[in-house]
């Protein structure tokens, strides 16, 4: 099965969205990029700040399951949009049965 491993979410402004978005949940930036808010407890889904990226979710897959969950969903009725990848992508981007966008992150 997938997790829900993170909440992408779009924000015209990082800086303010991180401290309103930190205050309201008790999140904090993870050190190595603030725009990543995560849950001091590890309970919590991550919450990612973006600019320039749709809202979505993350879904997370076990190591080595990435191909299996996309096969998986995609038999329940997700489907695949026409999508360019960076090089060295580790996610797959779908679309569940109303258009909207996920990615399935893997190893």
């Amino acid at each position: 099965m997938v997790n829900i491993g993170a909440i992408v979410l779009n924000v015209s402004d990082r800086h303010r969205a991180s401290g309103f978005w930190s205050q309201a949940l008790g999140y904090k930036p993870k050190p190595e990029n603030p725009d990543f808010l995560v849950d001091p407890s590890g309970k919590g889904v991550r919450l990612h700040l973006d600019e320039t990226d749709r809202t979505h979710l993350d879904l997370w897959a076990e190591p080595g399951q990435q191909q299996a969950e996309v096969d998986r969903l995609l038999a329940l009725g997700a489907t695949k949009p026409d999508w360019v990848y960076p090089e060295h992508a580790d996610f797959v981007v779908l679309a569940d049965p109303e258009g909207n966008l996920f990615c399935v992150i893997g190893d």
